[in-house]
This record gives C-alpha cells, structure tokens and sequence, in this order.
C-alpha cells in the first residue's frame, strides 16, 4: 500500500469549543498533543480512522504509552477525555477517529489503495505473460513510463532478498543480556523488522542493541523505574533516538547523585552560645501561652 504522508488539520483548531475545553485540564496541553498524534497514527494506519498496531493487534494504552512516550496515566486521561468528547470511538478494542474524513482526503485515500491495487496486478500479469515466453512490445509514453517506474517499486518489495528474522533476534539476545531475551519471533515483530530494514542495516540494528546495553536508562534506571524490550527498540521513533544518542549515559548523571550525597554533610555545623539556648527557650514559652 502506498504510503500517506499527510493529514489535514483546520488551521481554525484552537478555536474550537472542544480544543479549548480540552485545554482548561489538568495535562490539558498533553491532551491536545495526544491528539494530533492519534490523527497521524490513524493517517499512517489509512483504515478510515482506525488506529492500530496492526490489524490484529490493537492498541493498549502501555503501548501508545511506549509509543508516544506519554506516562500512562496521561493516555488514560487523554482517551477518556476525547471520547467523553466524541473525538474518538471504542469498536471492539480498537480506537476509532470520529469524523475521520475531517482530517484527511478519503477519496484520495481510496484512490491510493486502488492505484496500488491496480499496479499489483498489472505487475503479476506481466509476469505471467513473461513466464510464457510471450513478447510483447508496449509504445513507451509518459503515461506507461510512469507505470513501469512504480511496477519496479512493487517489484523491489515483492522480490526482495529474504530477511533473516532469526539473526536479528539472535543478536539482540546476546548483546542485549540486561534486558529480557527474545523467545519467540511473531508475525508483528517480524512486520517491525521488515520496515525497519526498509530504512537501515544489519550494522545499524546491531549498533542499536550495544547503545541499548550501554544505557543505564533504558535498563530502568529513571524515575518511572521503566525499562526498555526488543518491541520498544523496534519501533521506528524509538530506534532513531537511540541511535541519535538520546539514551547514552552522560558524565553529570553518573555524578549527580554522588555530589548531592556528599553536599548534604558538607554544611558547617552551628556553634550555639549558652545565650542563644536561652533565648530559644523564651521564643518556646511565649509560643505556648
């Protein structure tokens, strides 16, 4: 399916009634971002205002917690508070973005999945035509150009090279031996991986896992005493940051524990005179008349 790249947002939106109720919360700001990340989700999702890990696999709200890191609570807070609202729907366990065709072009979005559609089927019966040993001379124009240039997309991700699931996995549990070990490779982890090898390489997950290692955060050293998995690594956002260094232990966070401890017993004791412990008294007895 071809990828969507945008949602419409009202330039009007923080006029709105709701957004501006939405606002006046405890968390109200976070609220409003959730929000606008569950419009993307649902974009990237491109199922009618659906949003889900896959379409098996609902979301939980540990899940968009890790996702959109967000604490808990603040996704609780948020989905109740937008579906009090009618901004979001329950359907079975998923979310459903209400009025969905407010924010995104739906006959466009048709229009995509059918191009794609389309251009699968032509690709499988070029194939067919080629397996029979039959030629057949097409007239280049731009138009068909164009087809042939997408047929090769499609191409590249019909025929590409086996992924190695399994050599993945097999690297992240050994470099990875803080955190807990991967036993099983489903068909969602395995979705994870594929798109993520869309973007980088063997080297770039393997570099992912020794920074993870090397992080004494992602180990559950933070103040949620939260700790990272193979699932979190995975994840597109949460793969780039790692790499970026987002998690790498720094110099001042190791010692600022250490200089607060010993700052504490760093203050110079008082010397009280037999004055001061008499005037102290009085200030004592005046309080308790």
């Amino acid at each position: 399916m071809a990828e969507v790249k945008w949602i419409r947002i009202n330039t009007d939106m923080f006029n709105n009634a709701k957004i501006k109720y939405l606002r006046t919360l405890p968390d109200g700001n976070n609220v409003i971002l959730i929000w606008v990340m569950l419009l993307t989700i649902a974009g990237r999702c491109n199922s009618n205002g659906f949003i889900f890990l896959t379409e098996n696999i609902p979301y939980t709200t540990k899940m968009l917690s890790d996702e959109l890191d967000f604490e808990e609570n603040t996704i609780i807070l948020a989905l109740n508070s937008l579906a009090s609202l009618n901004m979001i729907q329950k359907k079975e366990e998923s979310i459903f973005i209400t009025g969905w065709e407010e924010h995104q072009n739906i006959l466009g979005l048709e229009k995509i999945k059918e191009q794609t559609r389309n251009r699968v089927a032509k690709h499988r019966e070029n194939q067919r035509v080629i397996d029979s040993n039959v030629t057949v001379t097409l007239p280049v124009t731009q138009c068909n150009a164009t087809d042939i240039d997408k047929d090769k997309e499609v191409d590249k991700d019909i025929y590409k090279e086996k992924i190695n699931y399994q050599q993945i996995a097999d690297m992240y549990n050994e470099i990875c031996i803080s955190f807990p070990r991967l036993t099983k490779i489903s068909e969602a982890r395995k979705k994870a991986i594929k798109a993520r090898l869309n973007t980088y390489t063997v080297e770039d997950f393997k570099k992912l896992f020794e920074l993870t290692e090397k992080s004494d955060f992602l180990k559950g050293k933070n103040n949620r005493n939260w700790s990272a998995n193979f699932d979190w690594l995975v994840k597109d956002s949460n793969m780039a940051k790692v790499l970026d260094g987002n998690y790498a232990n720094t110099s001042n966070n190791q010692g600022n524990q250490k200089t607060l401890n010993k700052n504490i017993h760093n203050f110079p004791e008082r010397e009280y005179t037999g004055s001061d412990y008499e005037t102290m008294e009085q200030k004592l007895l005046n309080r308790g008349r």
